[in-house]
């Protein structure tokens, strides 16, 4: 049986485009655009790119952007969308938990969590990380959201399911206070009308954790914001912030560990392998 994220972005690339959470492209990418300065020399990796907007919006712009996705299907539909704008992103099929490109981009972007907090354990999401930072280049900067902890601890789950921006209908769900996953059965429609139902399993994040994860990871100059789609600043994290955005320079030189953190006999006990 496929993990619930494979399921999902197997036939969805066409629905995934009009969610709600995917309307903020422009901004987004003036956002990444003031964080490198505008310089069309930074080599860009977008992980998880699904089916290209940001990945296209760049390369309209001028850069020189790869994306990698696990979904045959995003990438199809992102192909296609890059042939319509008549930009060139190289797009590629790869599971980013697995070692890709080595020292090789300026800047490596996860947005709209790409993977990232979506896995089935923390090890699994901390090699995502891993490999994120091992495809940058000595002072190279990682740009990544990812769901907000925070943002659950401080409402019931009821409140929680209603202010979510899912274009899917939850039936039931369950937040886990030891391990900060979010577990719920869902239903959406896919590319052609068929409505499915999947159980899914996404994991929170603190912004301390984030910062200790940069860390171990050798990068510097941390900073981790509250995050809206469409709006992308830096302010402080609250509880009204579905996601993070974090932002971290990688050390020109460094001897950090990169061992994954020792998870909790609970964590240990659900996931699944």
């Amino acid at each position: 049986m496929k993990p619930w994220y494979e399921e999902l972005f197997s036939n969805y690339a066409r629905a995934y485009d009009r969610e709600c959470f995917t309307q903020g492209t422009q901004q987004e990418s003036d956002f990444i655009e003031s964080e490198i300065g505008a310089d069309k020399n930074v080599r860009i990796l977008d992980i998880g790119c699904g089916t290209g907007r940001h990945a296209i919006e760049l390369a309209r712009r001028g850069y020189q952007v790869t994306g990698i996705d696990l979904s045959a299907n995003q990438l199809a539909c992102a192909r296609e969308k890059a042939l319509d704008a008549g930009v060139q992103p190289v797009f590629e099929q790869r599971d980013a938990r697995s070692p890709h490109f080595v020292a090789a981009f300026d800047l490596v972007l996860m947005l709209c969590e790409g993977g990232f907090s979506l896995m089935e354990t923390d090890a699994m999401n901390f090699a995502i990380l891993e490999n994120a930072v091992r495809a940058l280049r000595p002072g190279g900067k990682l740009l990544f959201t990812c769901l907000n902890g925070l943002f659950p601890l401080a409402r019931c789950v009821k409140e929680f399911v209603n202010a979510g921006p899912s274009g899917v209908h939850t039936l039931d769900t369950a937040f886990d206070l030891s391990t900060l996953r979010m577990r719920s059965r869902v239903d959406y429609t896919d590319d052609d009308g068929v409505t499915r139902r999947l159980e899914t399993d996404e994991r929170h994040y603190l912004p301390s954790e984030l910062t200790w994860y940069m860390h171990q990871l050798g990068m510097r100059n941390t900073s981790v914001s509250g995050c809206t789609v469409g709006d992308f600043r830096k302010c402080p994290p609250t509880p009204e912030h579905f996601e993070l955005l974090v932002i971290a320079e990688k050390a020109r030189s460094s001897s950090a560990t990169t061992c994954p953190p020792r998870p909790s006999r609970s964590s240990r006990v659900r996931s699944r392998t």
